[in-house]
């Protein structure tokens, strides 16, 4: 994907486009502290006073540009909005206030609500007149009570400002957002689960069939990009890879930005440091090697200099001779790649992999898993055209997989190689080529090669090598997987989107689902990849290169990943990368936990995938694991909807008795799962699922317990 990269947990700042300084009216002076208006009680919790106070955090969804001690200049465009978050908020609140400088004219167009720790939307309060004080130089005091946001007195840990109708892109100063201190309570606060309006509940029929054919679950497929700085949570490999990687020069640890910064060589992480960092942490490593033929030179060089090719439309504010490539119209600019690169054959991957074989012959353990070809292919010509500005093509893939992969081979015979990790729905069935040259109607690239889609043609050509050759140079099927519905792959958590985001995972599943997006049709990814790979090289496994449905701070983005995960064991994915990692104490990593560490002592999801039903798929889900015994059982029962509990009516007769059992409940608070009763009774479990939960089973089975097969 196209967009800023993390690598082995070390943040590149200077390449994030959110965090460059942006083009916007010269920053007005803060306002001054005056005294509180009439019907407000004192400040007693400071989130943003010329920069964020007591542990608050960004949690977007639009750019916000904040610099020491003076107003956060906000984007309102895009219905666009600033969501702050404080994890373990707690306390008694009267109201939220806040100050705003908006443009003359503009007339109203704030809003604010507040996000419960279960992730729920609580009311939405359109900013009045009857709201502000005016405070001078153009300032207003907004104060919104706690009885109109929040009139339950729910738990909250978010608070979010956005806009109600559409807005122009001119930043908007904000400052002084702090939380007002409030009355005593008469009455204990409503439970998290009616948040949303009356809770209302329905019985669901489920079933777990353990007579059925088991699968055996890879432990890969809990992959992400691991922050060296973040505790665990359950991450059993960690992935090198991201738009960077294409261009990474193993003997001076230098990269390439690329089109997300400026076409600049930087400084890189060496690769060691990567290895050492997953082999602290027990996990192994897949490594994305270079096969585009060119990689970074050095640490400071440059694609497109001002000085030599002219005038461009954006140059670097760190580096005024550093453009981005397009003349002042937006034209492309051609260039050298020698300016930036050296170019590469298959015997400087060939030198990498032998050094690091030969690092691992010393510790008596193998530490990369998998290989992966490249990252996104299709895309180079805009990713890294300044060194790949040709259309890729059909044979160019193909040719450039055996001339690698033989050389990976040759290093290390025992190696897992993974290809061609393609970026999503275009990439997999045409080719470059195929765009720049009449798109998909004209496709002149898939046509003569048989009008076969282009992942299709690359196993079938990899067969035939292999059959030919007998060097196989393709183990794993390798494809990234994101959400194309506008809005999903971000933190956006509006009703719709959080709905969408959602209901868009049944793209890697739902032969029935017809994408929400410009592709309009059904995805139904991992049933698509398994018909291509039995049709033109079988044996091959499936890995999802890099995979996200965004909203990882929200409930909805906690259920997405669960709900993904569950869709990978059951379709038997061999490894499967989370981009990049959830962040920290987020109801991400907590789905990542239902699977990994669900009770904080290693407790996760078993070995072999075990089938179950569900009355309404896509409403709720349902996923099982057993042991190698058949005696444990431990599944994930996922409730989709915000405002309705499930009545789960489980049957596990082809189970046996339930001996014990023992249910843990997330709904988006801090402190991750918690205890909850499990009802079982012979061979049927009475479960609640609390609305937006994912809930954790764990069955000890009786002596009749059928073997797992």
């Amino acid at each position: 994907m196209i967009f800023p990269r993390q690598i082995g947990g070390i943040a590149l700042a200077a390449l994030s486009v959110s965090a460059c300084p942006r083009s916007a009216p010269p920053m007005p002076d803060r306002p001054s502290t005056i005294a509180a208006p009439a019907g407000r009680s004192e400040i007693v919790e400071s989130i943003y006073d010329g920069g964020l106070k007591n542990g608050w955090q960004n949690w977007g969804w639009t750019p916000v540009e904040m610099k020491p001690s003076v107003p956060a200049m906000v984007r309102f465009d895009q219905y666009g909005g600033w969501m702050l978050s404080k994890v373990g908020l707690g306390g008694n609140f009267g109201g939220l206030v806040f100050r705003v400088k908006e443009p003359p004219g503009e007339g109203e167009f704030l809003e604010a609500h507040l996000v419960s720790v279960a992730g729920a939307m609580l009311a939405r309060v359109k900013v009045s007149p009857d709201d502000r004080t005016d405070v001078g130089d153009g300032w207003t005091e907004v104060y919104l009570s706690m009885d109109r946001l929040n009139p339950g007195g729910v738990p909250f840990d978010r608070v979010v400002l956005q806009s109600f109708r559409p807005y122009g892109t001119e930043p908007v100063p904000i400052d002084k957002i702090a939380l007002t201190a409030g009355s005593p309570r008469t009455a204990p606060p409503q439970s998290v689960a009616s948040v949303s309006g009356p809770t209302t509940s329905r019985r669901v029929a489920m079933s777990i069939d353990c007579r059925a054919k088991a699968t055996k679950i890879s432990p890969l497929i809990y992959g992400a990009v691991p922050d060296k700085d973040a505790p665990p949570f359950g991450v059993t490999v960690g992935r090198w890879g991201g738009n960077l990687t294409s261009t990474y020069n193993w003997e001076v640890h230098a990269w390439n930005a690329g089109s997300d910064w400026f076409f600049e060589n930087r400084d890189a992480p060496p690769f060691t440091q990567f290895l050492q960092e997953n082999a602290a942490r027990k996990t192994p490593v897949a490594l994305t090697v270079p096969i585009m033929g060119w990689v970074a030179k050095d640490k400071s060089s440059f694609s497109f200099p001002v000085s030599l090719l002219g005038p461009q439309e954006k140059t670097d504010p760190y580096r005024p001779d550093v453009g981005n490539g397009n003349d002042r119209n937006g034209k492309p600019i051609a260039t050298s790649a020698e300016r930036a690169y050296i170019p590469i054959t298959p015997a400087f991957v060939k030198r990498w992999i032998e050094a690091i074989r030969k690092e691992d012959a010393k510790t008596g353990s193998r530490s990369v898993a998998m290989y992966i070809l490249d990252n996104e292919p299709m895309l180079w010509p805009s990713t890294h055209r300044d060194a790949h500005p040709e259309p890729t093509s059909y044979d160019e893939i193909v040719q450039r997989a055996i001339e690698y992969g033989t050389a990976i081979r040759e290093a290390d015979p025992e190696a897992v190689i993974a290809g061609p990790a393609e970026w999503g729905w275009t990439g997999y069935m045409y080719s470059a080529k195929d765009m720049a040259n009449g798109g998909t109607a004209a496709r002149p690239d898939r046509r003569a090669h048989g009008d076969l889609p282009v992942i299709a043609y690359y196993l079938k050509a990899l067969a035939e090598h292999d059959k030919t050759t007998g060097v196989r140079v393709l183990d794993v099927l390798d494809v990234h997987a994101y959400p194309y519905a506008d809005g999903v792959f971000s933190d956006a958590a509006d009703p719709n989107t959080a709905a969408l985001r959602i209901r868009t995972t049944r793209m890697l599943w739902d032969p029935t689902y017809v994408d929400e997006s410009w592709v309009k049709e059904p995805v139904k990814l991992l049933p698509r990849l398994h018909e291509w790979i039995d049709q033109n090289y079988p044996g091959r496994g499936i890995s999802i290169g890099e995979w996200n449905f965004g909203g990882a701070r929200h409930m909805s983005g906690a259920l997405a990943t669960a709900e993904t995960l569950g869709r990978f064991a059951q379709f038997g994915v061999t490894s499967a990368y989370y981009w990049t990692s959830p962040p920290v104490g987020s109801p991400g990593m907590w789905a990542f936990r239902a699977y990994r560490d669900y009770d904080g002592k290693g407790a996760r999801f078993l070995d072999w995938f075990t089938p179950a039903t569900v009355e309404h798929p896509g409403q709720e889900g349902l996923f099982a694991s057993r042991d190698d015994s058949g005696k444990h059982l431990v599944a994930i029962a996922l409730n989709f909807s915000p405002s309705e509990t499930i009545l789960a009516h489980v049957d596990v007769s082809s189970c046996g008795n339930v001996e014990s059992a023992q249910a843990y409940t997330y709904q988006g608070a801090a402190q991750g799962f918690t205890p909850a009763t499990a009802n079982a009774a012979g061979t049927t479990l009475m479960q609640t699922l609390p609305a937006y939960s994912i809930t954790v089973l764990d069955l000890r089975l009786g002596d009749g317990a059928p073997p797992v097969k």
